[in-house]
């Protein structure tokens, strides 16, 4: 979580309100995309971001960065399941 936050770019995250939430987008200088996907709801609640709003194409590996864990390689769209009220998933999307 502090290489997103000392990241040499300096760059700022974008805010994207999305269905069930909120999603914040942040490039890498090392090329890869950052991302929070918050649940400003008052339950339980899917957050999704598509590539075309996180800035990428193609396939992407993603990891969540709280669990430090690879949840696998998607294509087109990532959505976080069950993310608890007011709560956040923050995850890395990696090129593959």
């Amino acid at each position: 979580m502090l290489d997103l936050d000392q990241d040499p770019l300096g760059i700022q995250a974008h805010n994207i309100d999305v269905a069930g939430g909120e999603v914040l987008v942040k490039k890498m200088a090392d090329g890869t995309v950052a991302v929070g996907l918050f649940n400003t709801g008052e339950t339980p609640a899917t957050v999704a971001v598509t590539w075309e709003q996180a800035g990428v194409t193609g396939k992407q590996r993603v990891r969540d960065l709280w669990r430090q864990k690879d949840l696998g390689e998607f294509e087109g769209t990532f959505a976080a399941k069950d993310v608890p009220r007011h709560g956040v998933v923050v995850v890395r999307l990696f090129p593959d």
